[in-house]
């Protein structure tokens, strides 16, 4: 199984990229995480929905043939760390690859949460983008982490 993490914006402070590097880079072969950053569009005055609309039609255009899609949204699905890592345990018995999708500044389009199979929340919080993108990418590693009884996560 090929996880994918499709993520609006393309520039990100050099702590994040760091951070979700090193995160990404920890990931076991079974496991292995693509990072796809996808161009926001240009705000110049634009309407809210217009820009999730055009930003929503970049992110489905990459997502995998065939991949399940999970979109991440303040307003969805709070997991643990030991729900994320049974969700991700599903998902490798599977085989399906899995597309997991950050938006932009204005959030995801109703077409990108409509074809998703699933919606989850990293937080209640409104994160900063490139915070999303770390916490994602090290609570991927801590999914894997548990589910091959490293020490990494502690319970």
């Amino acid at each position: 199984m090929r996880l994918t993490i499709l993520a609006v914006g393309d520039k990100m402070p050099g702590w994040a990229e760091t951070a979700t590097a090193e995160y990404l880079k920890r990931m076991p072969r079974e496991a292995r995480v693509e990072l796809v950053a996808i161009k926001p569009e240009k705000r110049a005055g634009q309407a809210a929905d217009v820009l999730r609309q055009a930003e929503a039609a970049r992110l489905l255009d990459k997502q995998p043939a065939g991949s399940r899609l999970v979109a991440l949204d303040e307003h969805g699905r709070q997991v643990t760390t030991r729900e994320l890592a049974d969700l991700l345990a599903r998902w490798m018995a599977s085989g399906q690859d899995t597309c997991l999708v950050i938006g932009g500044a204005d959030g995801l389009a109703h077409a990108v949460l409509a074809r998703a199979e699933m919606t989850l929340a990293l937080s209640r919080l409104t994160l900063p983008h490139a915070m999303a993108r770390v916490l994602l990418a090290e609570q991927l590693y801590r999914a894997v982490s548990l589910l091959n009884h490293h020490p990494y996560h502690r319970e």
